[in-house]
């Protein structure tokens, strides 16, 4: 895959979103919902369509929004990896708003 920023983000936050010290039934879901950030992502980028690509961006910021309310259910109100992860849902908004105006 070419250089693509926003799926770069999400894969450097899932690289470093897999040192956090979670319980177990969180950790599990944080595992899931970070690498279907940068897999929906992926996914769209290969799809034709404007309205495709939206639908998977869309499910990737969904993903995201899981992980911030793990991350908010684990009391990480203070963890670094908020920054990056606030770095990657404005750059996913950004791509969600620009294939739906079109």
């Amino acid at each position: 895959m070419r250089s693509f920023r926003t799926h770069d983000l999400a894969v450097a936050f899932y690289q470093q979103g897999r040192t956090l010290k979670l319980p177990t039934e969180l950790r599990d879901q944080f595992r899931r919902a970070s690498s279907s950030i940068a897999l929906n992502l992926a996914e769209g980028t290969g799809r034709a369509t404007f309205a495709d690509r939206a639908r998977f961006y869309r499910i990737a910021l969904g993903s995201l929004r899981e992980c911030q309310s793990i991350l908010q259910l684990h009391s990480c109100a203070d963890h670094p990896l908020l920054v990056l992860l606030d770095q990657l849902g404005a750059s996913l908004y950004r791509l969600c708003r620009a294939c739906e105006s079109r």
